[in-house]
């Protein structure tokens, strides 16, 4: 068992799914990160995803874009990652997940990244552009670092797919809620509820999912979690509250609490 398979437990044994938090490293200092991820936790938040910036990141909508800008403008480099999961990890335990390209993972090496990632606390990876049949020895290298890969399936994923891409994954699946990129969306569309209950069905408990893009309001995490999801993740709406408050850190982090309590409430399943 794994760290996040620890945490995933843990919650359904208390009847609770996971409320999983993205914000993007260096947005707006690199030296404000872990203040801003430590109000996420103090506010309920079960695990961090950290947005390594990247010049191209094809997944993501214009508040993370943006939010990407603003951290390489401001001279966060990929190897920030390992020094903000280290000062988190002083004061708290939950997992926390690197999410970036292949590309920045390439130019520090596979191996390096992993024996600074661990080192630094870091329990998985995300990385979009990685198709699982060019990850073979990607994934051996983070079986041997207890690193889990952690891969996205697309509303579009057929079911022998789904299987499959859930066959390669360790930690949790990352399951994509609509079409197109990142970005909060004022409803939920009632596809993303099929989609959640197919995926519920196909897996039968034999590996956590967590339902991302476009969440944002607590019923919409309220309607996935009783629509079987294991875990929701909440990125632009937190990201928002950066931008917004990027001057004021405590401004920004009592809004990020205040948020992350009143969605973490809706993630409970009876």
């Amino acid at each position: 068992m794994t760290e996040i398979s620890d945490a995933f437990r843990e919650l359904k044994e208390e009847d609770e799914a996971a409320l999983i938090a993205y914000v993007t490293i260096g947005d707006p200092q690199v030296s404000k990160t872990a203040q801003l991820v430590g109000a996420l936790v103090e506010g309920g938040v079960d695990m961090v995803e950290l947005g390594i910036p990247f010049s191209d990141p094809i997944a993501d909508g214009p508040t993370i874009q943006n939010a990407v800008l603003r951290s390489l403008t401001g001279g966060c480099r990929p190897p920030d990652v390992f020094e903000v999961a280290a000062t988190i990890r002083e004061t708290y335990t939950i997992p926390l997940v690197a999410m970036t390209y292949y590309n920045p993972v390439f130019r520090i090496g596979v191996s390096e990244f992993l024996r600074r990632g661990k080192k630094s606390g870091i329990s998985g990876l995300i990385i979009p552009d990685l198709p699982i049949e060019e990850s073979e020895s990607f994934k051996q290298e983070c079986a041997s670092n207890d690193v889990d890969t952690i891969f996205l399936a697309a509303p579009s994923t057929d079911d022998a797919r789904l299987k499959k891409i859930a066959s390669e994954t360790s930690g949790y699946l990352y399951l994509v809620s609509l079409y197109g990129v990142t970005g909060a969306r004022a409803k939920l569309a009632e596809k993303a509820i099929q989609l959640i209950k197919r995926c519920d069905s196909l897996l039968a408990d034999t590996l956590p999912f967590a339902v991302g893009f476009g969440i944002s309001k607590a019923m919409q995490v309220n309607k996935i979690v009783h629509a079987g999801a294991d875990g929701v993740i909440v990125g632009s709406a937190f990201v928002n509250i950066i931008a917004d408050n990027a001057r004021n850190t405590r401004r920004a982090s009592q809004k990020l609490e205040t948020l992350a309590r009143r969605l973490k409430r809706a993630t409970r399943i009876s």
